[in-house]
């Protein structure tokens, strides 16, 4: 029995942990403004809560203090004119008895009536003092009958001692209404003073409570946010620094968080900018080999269908010798940029163009545009090509060159020849092959004295109007 208690206290104890655990976390997975607006909403309600609770002690003292100036005081000073009241109407009395006015009488009978009025505002007043006034109501009217009765027959001997006798009788009674009013008052005004020092010393606590509560929420939020911001800035002055791999431990699921995460994608993208500035080419800034070689790579190991088509400039190097090695560095940026506008123009979004290097181009495009971007790039290329050559060689429609093995010969004016290899949906290629096939297709676009593009055609797969630019080959093998 005690290990089970046992067992349910230290469970308890760990769902108490774990709630609070789930409170912080649950709160940082809060945006700022959420966090700033749930610290002043606690705040604000604090602020209402001792509000309320200090207007309605005020308002209690308040009711307590008019009670006690409306209905104490108020019976304290009417017992006080009751008292003399009595003796008003002794001695009006004790006038009548002697001169036997009934002037006299008339006022005796006028501070008679008063008093009655005075014990009527006093029941009026509150039920607390009913039983003494019906005592009062009663002996003041034997005292009237017996100042009157007395009067007219007894001797002065007689007449004071009765008369005196009762008056005591009337004014002991009217002091204890008033003693009771008095200890009424006292009573309340203890109550007031406990209401009082209640409200200060509560109000105090929730002070207090506000002010711990608002530091504590202050500090919590702003070293969330300081946190957040050193962790930020460090990851900024890693990546500024080349650290493209730092990734920010911010894992708050607010705007810092996801301005983190920006920062671990920024970071990747840079990541791969870098790699592919580093085998830019410095001519075209065009991708370079390596980068070439993975992008093949990458749309090889995809399902996708995709064409893949090579660019090489015929008779480039004997116009190199010939013209110098800068007109030639002008010619391959030319062909670059035409390859590039051409691309972005009739190609798809996803293209990719690279420079494997000297006068050899590659772009991927889709298998629904390659031929009009082939196309396309001869045209411009061979209008933009004599921009490059000299009057007379124009002319003449040849330059003189050496050749590879240093024999001088007559070279044509510089053509643009394309190898475009298809790669249907699904269909198994390795790069091997690809390498193979584009080859061929080279040498055979270079064996005419003209631009082309050519594709290979693999089970008939042929286009309409376009067997001149086909050539038989068989299907591709993994």
């Amino acid at each position: 029995m005690q290990e089970s208690l046992l067992t349910m206290s230290a469970e308890t104890d760990k769902d108490r942990d774990f709630s609070k655990k789930g409170f912080f976390k649950n709160l940082f997975r809060l945006s700022i403004v959420k966090k700033i607006l749930y610290g002043y909403l606690t705040l604000t309600f604090l602020i209402i809560l001792i509000s309320v609770f200090a207007l309605s002690s005020l308002e209690r003292l308040n009711r307590i203090n008019e009670s006690i100036v409306r209905e104490d005081v108020q019976v304290i000073e009417t017992t006080n004119r009751m008292i003399d009241n009595i003796f008003a109407e002794e001695l009006y009395a004790r006038r009548y008895f002697i001169l036997k006015s009934s002037e006299m009488l008339a006022l005796f009978r006028e501070r008679n009536l008063e008093f009655n009025r005075m014990l009527g505002e006093i029941r009026a007043l509150s039920v607390e003092y009913n039983s003494y006034l019906e005592r009062l109501a009663s002996a003041h009217e034997e005292y009237s009958n017996m100042v009157l009765t007395v009067s007219s027959s007894a001797s002065v001997e007689v007449y004071n001692g009765q008369i005196q006798q009762k008056q005591n009788e009337i004014i002991s009674l009217i002091k204890d209404v008033s003693s009771q009013a008095k200890g009424v008052q006292h009573r309340k005004m203890h109550k007031t003073e406990q209401i009082g020092s209640t409200a200060f010393r509560v109000a105090g606590i929730l002070c207090g409570a506000g002010i711990i509560l608002s530091i504590s929420t202050a500090l919590l939020i702003t070293r969330n946010i300081s946190r957040s911001v050193s962790q930020l800035k460090q990851a900024a002055h890693k990546i500024s620094e080349g650290d493209f791999e730092y990734i920010s431990d911010v894992n708050n699921r607010d705007e810092f968080g996801e301005l983190s995460q920006s920062f671990t994608e920024m970071a990747k993208r840079l990541k791969r900018l870098e790699a592919v500035y580093l085998d830019t080419n410095p001519l075209t800034h065009l991708p370079g080999g390596i980068a070439v070689e993975n992008e093949i790579t990458n749309r090889l190991s995809t399902s996708s269908g995709a064409a893949f088509c090579f660019v090489d400039l015929d008779n480039f190097k004997a116009f190199n010798d010939c013209y110098s090695y800068a007109r030639g560095s002008e010619v391959i940026k030319a062909a670059a940029r035409i390859i590039e506008e051409v691309v972005s123009e009739a190609g798809t979004q996803g293209d990719f163009i690279g420079h494997i290097g000297g006068d050899d181009f590659v772009f991927i495009t889709s298998l629904n545009n390659y031929a009009g971007v082939c196309e396309r790039i001869i045209e411009r290329f061979d209008k933009k090509i004599v921009q490059y050559y000299d009057t007379g060689d124009l002319k003449r429609g040849f330059i003189t060159s050496k050749n590879r093995q240093d024999v001088e010969m007559q070279f044509s004016i510089m053509t643009i020849s394309i190898a475009v290899i298809t790669r249907q949906q699904n269909e198994l290629i390795n790069q091997i092959k690809l390498g193979e096939t584009a080859a061929e297709l080279k040498h055979y676009a270079k064996s005419i004295p003209r631009s082309i593009w050519v594709t290979e055609r693999r089970q008939g797969a042929s286009r309409p109007g376009q067997d001149e630019n086909v050539i038989r080959f068989p299907k591709h093998t993994a």
